[in-house]
């Protein structure tokens, strides 16, 4: 190994101990890195003391061994793996330890945007968290769609970037579910009212909408509760759980062709079924299955969340003093002057009105649940 002599210090130094220098003789620096930094930081104080301006005291470069990194924040070498990625630097990695990097970051958020909140609702959604607490009070501080939980959840339509209104966790997650698409939303209605053409091709095979559930063992005849010999894990589930076993299954899933029953569209993967009388609806997809468990399965719900995403549901009216608020329902009312868990009334008012202003289907002389009974409705044998 070649060795150099520093002037400043009087040191014969290792060769590497020098920065490379194109312009010299031996293509290395006149000092080593020590005194080149020192020299360095000397001339840059004198000209900021001179400017008036003020310095920190001069810190010496720290020895890292290979596959360390120093952090400048903690004061620790740690190993790069206790570094996040960065491509903008020549060692492709962040100047902070991981733990430093969060909190220098958390800090700038918030000088520059106040909090990690209202940085994280501007870049995403393009609004503050002044908006969006603003919007909560238009709404009467309840969501926009189901007016019973509280809304904590900014929604937006996906094509435009454009926020609509401030939702709850379920709403939010029933129109993901449905990938907004209002006209799933209404079959999904019909279906849960037994309206829809599963509801009618089921009353042309067995004579009603439904069949099984939990008490079929007790009132059917024709339900075997011991077989001859032993079942699949799946048989005992179905029958417990749904009052079906998997011959039932297999000829619904003929009778629906693979598809859903709600969308028609997507292949049959989940018993749906009513969680009040435990009675089998169908067999539904994923999407439909989890979309109408998110909206509660409440066919006004799915109505009203397919007039949300259409933009029939919310609207902006004249208030009684000149100025301008949101209505939620029809009939019409203040969403601030109705109290907390008070909007019963009107959801089932506003119920009937979005079922008759806009049918999705013909209005066939079909029985509901109230109309079934169910102890006598025929099932499958």
């Amino acid at each position: 190994m070649s060795f150099k002599k520093c002037p400043d210090c009087g040191e014969a130094k290792p060769v590497s101990e020098f920065w490379k220098l194109k312009a010299s003789k031996d293509g290395l620096a006149y000092y080593c890195k020590v005194c080149f930094s020192l020299r360095n930081s000397r001339s840059y104080r004198k000209k900021q003391a001179e400017a008036g301006q003020k310095t920190r005291a001069y810190r010496k470069r720290p020895e890292v061994p290979e596959g360390m990194k120093h952090c400048a924040r903690c004061d620790e070498t740690k190993p790069v793996g206790a570094f996040g990625k960065n491509r903008a630097t020549r060692s492709g990695l962040t100047d902070y330890c991981r733990p430093c990097h969060n909190e220098a970051i958390a800090e700038i958020k918030k000088r520059n945007h106040g909090s990690t909140r209202n940085y994280l609702l501007k870049l995403r959604y393009g609004v503050t968290e002044e908006r969006v607490e603003q919007m909560i009070a238009e709404q009467g501080g309840v969501c926009a769609i189901c007016l019973r939980a509280e809304p904590k959840h900014v929604d937006h339509d996906h094509l435009t970037g454009l926020v609509r209104r401030m939702l709850c966790f379920k709403c939010n997650g029933g129109l993901g579910q449905f990938s907004d698409d209002p006209a799933l939303m209404r079959l999904a209605a019909d279906h849960l009212e037994l309206r829809g053409a599963h509801a009618r091709r089921m009353r042309i095979e067995i004579g009603a909408p439904v069949f099984g559930g939990p008490d079929r063992v007790r009132w059917d005849p024709f339900w075997r509760t011991r077989g001859d010999a032993l079942r699949s894990a799946r048989h005992y589930h179905l029958r417990q759980k749904y009052g079906i076993n998997d011959e039932d299954t297999k000829w619904l899933l003929g009778i629906q062709v693979g598809y859903c029953a709600v969308c028609c569209d997507l292949p049959a993967e989940h018993v749906d079924h009513d969680h009040r009388t435990g009675a089998v609806r169908g067999l539904a997809c994923s999407r439909c299955n989890a979309g109408m468990g998110q909206l509660r399965d409440d066919p006004i719900a799915l109505r009203r969340a397919a007039d949300y995403v259409t933009g029939r549901l919310v609207k902006t009216v004249t208030g009684e003093d000149g100025g301008t608020r949101l209505s939620l329902t029809v009939p019409d009312v203040d969403p601030a002057t109705v109290p907390k868990g008070g909007w019963k009334e009107f959801w089932e008012e506003d119920g009937r009105y979005r079922r008759e202003s806009l049918p999705f289907d013909e209005e066939l002389d079909m029985p509901t649940w109230d109309d079934l009974d169910q102890d006598g409705a025929p099932m499958l044998g």
